[in-house]
């Protein structure tokens, strides 16, 4: 028997795709300590996010262009790469505004888009680029994900909570500058943390 449009959309309202989780101070995985992961992906059977605050400090995208035999521009140097997640840390992806689009662009939200191939580097940060640059983006190698429900399962553990997507914070690059704006978000500051708090957090609010 087929899903229902109300069904449909009583199961839409679990999924945060296109929201910022803000891991809290119980955060147990050391790689995601005071990460804020932007979803792109979340349905029943699986989570997909980009961690937008973690620097990688010995990468560059001058480097990975090389790596790729493109001739980089001066400015790549100056380009930052961010560890991604723990998932496929070979691979690199890029978040961006969608006044960049290719064709295997995957919109991710409204104004955002998802691209991970050679080309985007090289309009980026190649010496002789086909196209303009995203207005805004962030260069990533790895991502995060997750298997059926296991997000769900973290965020009633209190490990995570979540607010709406905020360009500032996606692409603000700092590591504590980005995670307390996104905690401003929710109105509060690092130093009102507890597991206790945000247990009553995500108790009041729905998942999306």
């Amino acid at each position: 028997m087929g899903q229902t449009r109300k069904d449909a959309s009583a199961n839409d309202r679990d999924f945060l795709a296109g929201q910022l989780l803000i891991a809290m101070p119980n955060m147990g995985d050391p790689r995601f300590e005071h990460s804020v992961v932007f979803i792109c992906a979340h349905d029943e059977d699986h989570a997909m996010g980009v961690i937008v605050n973690k620097r990688i400090a010995d990468i560059d995208l001058d480097e990975l262009l090389r790596q790729l035999e493109i001739e980089p521009s001066e400015e790549a140097s100056e380009t930052p790469v961010y560890f991604g997640g723990p998932v496929q840390t070979e691979r690199g992806l890029v978040l961006h505004t969608l006044d960049y689009r290719l064709d295997k662009t995957l919109a991710v939200a409204p104004d955002l888009g998802l691209t991970a191939t050679k080309d985007i580097l090289a309009d980026i940060g190649g010496k002789h680029p086909r196209r303009p640059a995203p207005r805004a983006f962030l260069l990533a190698v790895g991502h995060a994900g997750w298997g059926a429900g296991q997000l769900e399962q973290e965020i009633t553990m209190n490990a995570w909570v979540h607010c709406e997507a905020d360009e500032t914070i996606i692409f603000g690059g700092a590591e504590n500058a980005s995670w307390n704006r996104a905690l401003g978000k929710l109105g509060v500051t690092s130093a009102m943390l507890s597991p206790e708090w945000a247990s009553i957090r995500n108790q009041d609010q729905p998942l999306n």
